[in-house]
């Protein structure tokens, strides 16, 4: 599948938002990305992700349902993974079409994903059950560990700015 992004609108987060909502009522399937077929958390994520820039940014390799708990010592990929390609949000309260990472854990890496509503609610897709729309409860937000907003424009090049004087600077971008 070819990047092919979407023309998104002025606000990425109800764009977000938009697309979660389609995904409600797809039953639960691990390891699934398929919308009105089967998704896991995960699966969910990426499946709003091809809905709003076309391809995802890189493959996802199997996991086991357990992943979290078998991750190396100190290392959390679900969050690592979100750095790479999501943009860290500052603040506890969670708008429209922001991605929430859960721990279950204290001493363990996040393992759980949903989209946050922006109203006290979140779409999550979870084990035994369909994608649907549930509140943010405080057992939720206890174990909330992870706030990130989907990019304006996730294939921007990185942008450099080099100082020429003390006065001047340039802006260099990757050209390939």
């Amino acid at each position: 599948m070819s990047a092919m992004p979407r023309d998104i609108g002025p606000d990425i987060g109800l764009a977000a938002l938009g697309e979660a909502r389609l995904w409600l009522g797809t039953p639960y399937r691990h390891q699934a990305s398929l919308r009105g077929v089967g998704c896991d958390c995960l699966g969910l994520l990426r499946g709003v992700w091809r809905g709003l820039y076309g391809a995802e940014p890189e493959p996802v390799p199997p996991y086991a349902a357990t992943w979290a708990e078998s991750a190396a010592p100190g290392t959390d990929p679900l969050t690592a993974a979100a750095a790479r390609h999501l943009v860290p949000v500052a603040g506890a309260t969670p708008g429209p079409g922001d991605v929430l990472l859960f721990a279950f854990r204290c001493h363990l890496p996040a393992r759980h994903c949903a989209i946050a509503t922006g109203d006290g609610a979140m779409i999550h897709a979870h084990d035994h059950a369909a994608v649907a729309e549930v509140a943010l409860t405080a057992w939720w937000r206890r174990h909330l560990t992870g706030l990130f907003r989907f990019p304006e424009d996730p294939y921007e090049e990185p942008v450099a700015t080099v100082s020429l004087t003390p006065n001047a600077s340039m802006t260099l971008r990757t050209v390939s």
